[in-house]
């Protein structure tokens, strides 16, 4: 029986999780499977990869066949490399204990590298985060300038308003004054003109009372003097 080690799909739409098992060449991709012997979630940066390693190796050992993406997996974890090193110990070219140091120094090594990388990538993530904030901070203070700016300039212009009231209200005072001034010239200037327009008659009558009363009063002194005489 031909024997794959390949990836069979699980997880949700638009967030796959893969479980690394050895199948059945025959079977279907997501069909019955012979071991689960890891996990591989791509959906996590780096990618977070759980192995059986001794089960991942004797499964070599016996002729499975990995896919390509399955081999990837088994070179990242160090299977493929133990697996030529016990190729390496059962032909005589090294000790088992040399073996296990260079499987060991090796894991070490890419353990590191992986370490490394989260690192940077934790760095870059805080560095982004940081600078997302310090722009949202700006944007802030943009959209509060903003608004005082606008409220100082609504401010002034209900200051222009009132002043521009005020000046509409004081002069039209004045303009009441000057009216009412204008009126009281009037008047007076029509008053002098009636007193200018009474007719001579009048004036006349009033003297002529005067007169002959004096005409009256000459008269009888006149009067009294012939007596006397």
């Amino acid at each position: 029986m031909s024997v794959k080690i390949r990836l069979q799909r699980h997880g949700k739409k638009g967030k796959p999780f893969y479980w690394v098992v050895a199948a059945d060449a025959r079977a279907k991709r997501d069909g019955k499977y012979l071991e689960k012997i890891g996990t591989y979630n791509p959906n996590t940066n780096p990618a977070t990869i759980d192995l059986n390693l001794d089960s991942a190796v004797q499964w070599l050992h016996n002729g499975a066949q990995p896919t390509d993406t399955a081999r990837a997996i088994l070179s990242y974890k160090g299977a493929l490399l133990k697996h030529h090193l016990d190729g390496g110990v059962r032909k005589g070219a090294l000790t088992q204990e040399q073996a296990d140091a260079k499987l060991t120094s090796w894991l070490d090594d890419k353990t590191g590298k992986v370490d490394s990388k989260k690192d940077g990538l934790s760095k870059v993530q805080a560095d982004a985060k940081a600078k997302a904030i310090k722009a949202e901070k700006d944007v802030n203070a943009k959209r509060l300038a903003a608004a005082a700016q606008a409220e100082t300039e609504a401010a002034e212009e209900v200051a222009v308003e009132e002043t521009e009231e005020v000046v509409t209200a004081v002069s039209a005072v004045d303009t009441i004054e000057e009216e009412v001034a204008q009126e009281e010239v009037v008047a007076e200037v029509a008053a002098e003109e009636e007193v200018a327009q009474i007719p001579a008659a009048e004036v006349a009558t009033e003297v002529a009372p005067a007169a002959e009363d004096q005409n009256a009063g000459d008269q009888a002194e006149q009067n009294k003097e012939e007596k006397d005489a």
